[in-house]
């Protein structure tokens, strides 16, 4: 029975695993057809890439900084549990590689290839697991102390704040040391509108997503005796709260109705497993009205120039997420219990502040030495043929 609970929880997570995986291709296909068709090619290299780098790095340096687990011994002692630990560290590479695909979506169509590469290592090795050993593997006794100081330690069951705010709060810096692209805010206040290249190709890629977070939240239990149909029912409530929500608000513009269920998403992450559906579905609903509301602040207030809006989506929506965590987990709001709205505040803010840090630090550093941006020739010809040599469809068919 041991070996086959083992066999089954392997399984369980593998699947697990495949489904996030699964997700990249989301991303790819969301940035494909958010940039304008001279960076189509650049977004499919980049995701595909930055997830080759990002698994060489976690297996190497990133998982034993968050989970004190090196892979640096013999096959006979990887196959244990019929080599459990193994498919947890390709699920837990999933998420760790979600990190640079976020970046990726706000620092698009200007950003340099090696030096984007190099920071994809440091974030993954470095940044990412060490906010990861923190919330997921009690490092420096912090959720201990978390749990002394507000009655119940930080919850974040599926990375709301782990893995999404972790990575939007890195963007900003990233989006921010960049600049904006070329002539997107001219001098006469006048801001370029750069509308999607494919809504096709962004739509598909927001239903890539929508089905792999299935994965992403419900196999966050790691074993099949903790699996949680009301992690699914929640996640399904939230995707279509934000959903709604991004339609009312975003005025039927196709692109806000396929990032609203993402933003929905984002936020239920971290309560998932506790919340009553229809607090999920609220707090979906609140994730798509601060997308919006966000999204076209940045872009056309601020003028900050962030491409997919990432920083909105990911860091904002993730925030959200973890403080909603406390409140809709209360069981005065038909949770479970378990959490304290303090302490998901407390878990919350160290998770944005480590993020800007590292986020500064990293972006800081590689503008400083290597440069982050292309030319302006570079941009203005576009991504795919300055870096790839190479345009995502040919400009007329030749005869042959």
């Amino acid at each position: 029975m041991e070996a086959l609970k083992q066999g089954a929880d392997t399984l369980f997570i593998l699947l697990g695993a495949i489904m996030v995986l699964a997700m990249h291709a989301g991303f790819a296909f969301l940035e494909l057809g958010t940039v304008r068709r001279k960076n189509q090619v650049n977004a499919l290299v980049k995701i595909l890439v930055d997830f080759s780098v990002s698994t060489v790095v976690y297996f190497l340096v990133g998982y034993s900084v968050a989970y004190g687990t090196s892979f640096l011994i013999g096959a006979e002692q990887l196959v244990a549990k019929s080599g459990y630990d193994l498919v947890k560290f390709f699920f837990l590479l999933t998420f760790a590689a979600a990190i640079p695909a976020i970046i990726s979506g706000g620092i698009a169509e200007r950003a340099k290839f090696w030096p984007q590469l190099l920071a994809t290592a440091l974030v993954v090795g470095v940044i990412y697991p060490f906010f990861e050993g923190i919330a997921w593997n009690q490092h420096f006794g912090i959720q201990a102390w978390i749990k002394a100081l507000t009655g119940e330690e930080f919850h974040d069951f599926a990375g709301s704040v782990v893995v999404h705010a972790v990575g939007g709060w890195i963007a900003l810096p990233a989006v921010l040391l960049l600049g904006a692209r070329s002539n997107r805010y001219r001098k006469d206040g006048a801001i370029s509108a750069h509308p999607p290249s494919s809504i096709p190709f962004l739509a598909l890629g927001a239903w890539i997503l929508i089905v792999g977070w299935f994965g992403f939240n419900v196999m966050s239990a790691q074993m099949l005796d903790k699996i949680s149909g009301l992690v699914a029912v929640n996640s399904l409530m939230a995707m279509v709260g934000g959903t709604l929500v991004a339609l009312l608000m975003g005025k039927n513009d196709p692109g806000f109705v396929h990032n609203g269920p993402l933003a929905g998403l984002v936020a239920v992450c971290a309560g998932s497993d506790l919340m009553h559906p229809l607090g999920a579905l609220v707090v979906g609903g609140v994730a798509g009205a601060i997308f919006v509301l966000m999204f076209t602040l940045t872009q056309n207030k601020w003028k900050v120039d962030d491409v997919l809006g990432v920083w909105p989506l990911h860091g904002l929506c993730g925030t959200w997420g973890g403080i909603a965590a406390g409140i809709f987990g209360s069981q005065a709001l038909g949770g479970l219990g378990g959490v304290t709205v303090t302490g998901q505040l407390i878990g919350t803010a160290m998770g944005v502040a480590w993020a800007l840090v590292g986020g500064f630090a990293v972006y800081g550093l590689l503008k400083a030495t290597m440069g982050l941006r292309m030319s302006q020739e570079e941009e203005f010809d576009g991504a795919d043929l300055a870096i790839h040599k190479i345009s995502a469809s040919p400009e007329r068919e030749t005869n042959w």
